[in-house]
């Protein structure tokens, strides 16, 4: 599993925050807390590498726009600087890369907003950071119900397969995903997709299977 690392430094009124690893549903919590230290430390904003980041979900996505929306209430900005093919997926899939654009030096009174050199665009900064909060609710809305499309089928998939096993109830099914994650250290939807593929594919590792044992035993164990 790739561990999330987060490095910051000063940079003038600014704080450049380089992230690297998966930021995802176990991670999200961690990288929130370090974003609003280093958006408190700073006194313009905060400027974010990404390029290092080999995996991020919508959870991910979720805790980014909600350090987007501290920022502008205190009159700061959050910007990416440099990202990650799966981060600029992520972003294209759910319309975000301009809430995230860094800002050039304003021509004829105007600021141009940068995502890459090729997609240049060109905003009003007042309009840019006056997102109404009706409108940012909405926005993180629709990034959770996209993850859920993406994330609930194989977690439930694999919630039946430990119930077609074992015979357990759909909530004991999830408490024994949920043990295995943490005993494992596997991400929950990593260990989903294993053993979703397993029924049919390569066999899961021998810790994975003794801790699904330990796991179902106690889940069945009488009360």
């Amino acid at each position: 599993m790739a561990l999330l690392q987060i490095v910051t430094r000063p940079a003038g009124g600014r704080t450049v925050v380089a992230v690297s690893g998966e930021i995802d549903l176990d991670t999200e919590q961690t990288m929130q807390r370090a974003l609003r230290l280093a958006l408190a430390r700073s006194s313009q904003g905060v400027d974010l590498d990404l390029a290092e980041v080999g995996f991020c979900d919508c959870s991910g996505l979720n805790a980014l726009l909600r350090v987007r929306r501290t920022a502008l209430a205190d009159g700061k900005t959050v910007t990416v600087r440099t990202a990650s093919p799966e981060v600029e997926r992520l972003f294209a899939l759910t319309g975000t890369s301009s809430l995230f654009a860094p800002a050039r030096a304003p021509v004829n009174g105007v600021i141009v907003h940068d995502w890459h050199e090729h997609s240049a665009a060109t905003h009003d900064r007042t309009e840019e950071n006056e997102v109404s909060d009706e409108a940012e609710e909405l926005r993180l809305e629709v990034v959770q119900l996209k993850r859920a499309m993406v994330t609930r089928p194989v977690i439930d998939l694999a919630r039946g397969v430990l119930m077609a096993s074992f015979g357990l109830s759909a909530e004991d099914a999830w408490s024994v995903l949920v043990d295995v994650s943490q005993h494992t250290n596997t991400k929950l939807h990593q260990l989903a997709e294993e053993l979703v593929d397993s029924v049919n594919g390569p066999l899961l590792p021998d810790h994975v299977k003794q801790r699904i044992s330990t796991a179902v035993a106690e889940v069945s164990r009488p009360a």
